[in-house]
């Protein structure tokens, strides 16, 4: 009796032991949401060295730590509003993708006790208390070494804000604020000192995702991206019916299009832009601003445009860019150029399909409008794709007016080029001289563009 007794206690004084080693981000449910949550911060520091087992810094002095090491770039990561009070989600990923990738100090914020209400103005006010106790840890970090260069702060909703918040305390010398769709309620229209702004650190990126919800219109950084042009998201529910998800889908998507960065499946490139609507129709594909870079990419890398950026005046750029509904999200960009010698104006839609050299075929992912096509003047259709072919064998074009009733029309083309906006280095493929019937599918084999028009035995047959 008297050993069993001993081993329970053994087991006990194990297991409140490991709790204490192992501080978990703070687990509450919708009946604390309810009764609402005391402002309670936990600062959970991870390393390559304790990537499984955090360390709280909130229970010690910063020289006290065995894991800091001040010498390195440290990384905040802080989620917003929680009305439900479970942890995010995507906690975890952006913890092991983020370690993946360099050496550094990562600190996860949970402010889930304060965050967690059904008051969301509760949960808002409590950012400005957040950012004061994040100036302290970092006041401890200065003064055993660290740089405010080397830290950088990733915030999520009101995590956005809590960030611009520590940034302005620092008079914008921190090294870099990345805003995942920052909080919009209760924060519009406020001034620069109120919420994130471009001036609260050496750098600033901002991924707006909810923007005709919970996000935030207006542009608060360096650079802006508008995935889709920042609100309803490719792949989230359209209706209620869908339930928490038609809430938080859109808010969500800034996220995982960060993580998408992090795994550097692809680049998710965007394009310089003054609004969504001239980035559809095709007039902001130039990025001889960056020269010799490429266009900025959204993400975790963006900070590679950081000097050409901040040489802006003013330093704020928006950009656009359309993304697929689920992972790697990017969407491989094209122009397709057409001018054609119909005396009367048409317009209607393109479809393009391009097969490679496999035999494989994909269709255009990207929603286009109408297109007007006047004689002689070139009209530019901008077009997506899933996939990206470095080397093209076929193109299939459709036109169409989608109208049910009247005489069917052709469209009679002097040249079509197809161009690569994604990869601007690759040859432009042509085809001149031919006519595309009315919701009549036309392949052909397209052939290098000519600056000086085309000879008759350079044109390939059409294949209908």
């Amino acid at each position: 009796m008297l050993r069993s007794c001993f081993f329970i206690c053994l087991m006990c004084w194990v297991g409140s032991d490991a709790e204490k080693k192992c501080p978990e981000f703070t687990d509450l449910s919708l009946g604390n949401a309810l009764t609402g949550t005391d402002l309670k911060v936990q600062l959970l520091l991870y390393t390559r060295q304790n990537q499984n087992c955090s360390e709280n810094l909130s229970e010690h002095n910063v020289i006290a730590s065995s894991s800091l090491n001040t010498t390195k770039k440290t990384v905040f990561v802080i989620h917003g509003y929680r009305p439900t009070g479970s942890p995010p989600v995507w906690l975890n990923d952006i913890k092991e993708l983020l370690l993946a990738l360099e050496d550094f100090n990562l600190i996860i914020v949970d402010w889930n006790r304060g965050a967690t209400t059904v008051i969301y103005p509760t949960a808002a006010h409590n950012t400005k208390k957040v950012a004061y106790i994040l100036k302290k840890l970092i006041d401890q970090m200065l003064a055993d070494g660290a740089s405010l260069d080397s830290i950088y702060m990733i915030g999520v909703s009101l995590g956005a804000h809590i960030a611009g918040f520590v940034g302005q305390m620092y008079n914008g010398k921190l090294g870099r604020i990345t805003g995942l769709d920052p909080a919009g309620p209760l924060f519009t229209g406020k001034p620069p000192d109120e919420r994130l702004d471009h001036t609260d650190a050496q750098f600033v990126d901002v991924i707006h995702t909810d923007i005709d919800a919970f996000g935030f219109r207006k542009p608060l950084g360096n650079i802006d991206f508008y995935p889709n042009g920042g609100a309803d998201q490719p792949g989230c529910p359209q209706t209620i019916f869908s339930g928490s998800k038609y809430f938080k889908c859109d808010h969500q998507r800034s996220v995982y299009l960060f993580l998408s960065s992090l795994k550097r499946n692809c680049n998710i490139t965007t394009y310089p832009c003054d609004s969504y609507s001239n980035f559809k129709k095709g007039k902001c594909a130039n990025c001889e601003d960056f020269h010799p870079a490429s266009c900025p990419v959204l993400g975790y890398y963006a900070d590679l445009w950081k000097k050409q950026l901040r040489k802006k005046n003013p330093p704020e750029t928006t950009a656009y860019l359309d993304t697929l509904e689920q992972e790697p999200y990017c969407m491989y960009n094209y122009f397709i150029e057409i001018i054609t010698w119909n005396k009367s104006v048409r317009r209607g839609l393109i479809k393009i399909k391009i097969t490679d050299y496999s035999g494989n075929t994909i269709d255009s992912h990207m929603k286009c409008e109408p297109t007007t096509f006047l004689q002689y003047r070139q009209a530019s259709i901008l077009v997506g794709f899933n996939q990206d072919f470095d080397k093209i064998s076929r193109i299939s074009l459709t036109f169409s007016t989608n109208s049910l009733i009247g005489p069917k029309y052709k469209l009679r083309i002097i040249r079509m080029r197809l161009r690569s906006i994604t990869n601007p280095a690759r040859l432009h493929l042509c085809r001149y001289d031919f006519v595309l019937p009315e919701n009549i599918e036309v392949t052909f084999k397209p052939i290098p563009c000519q600056k000086k028009g085309v000879t008759a035995s350079e044109k390939e047959p059409l294949l209908t």
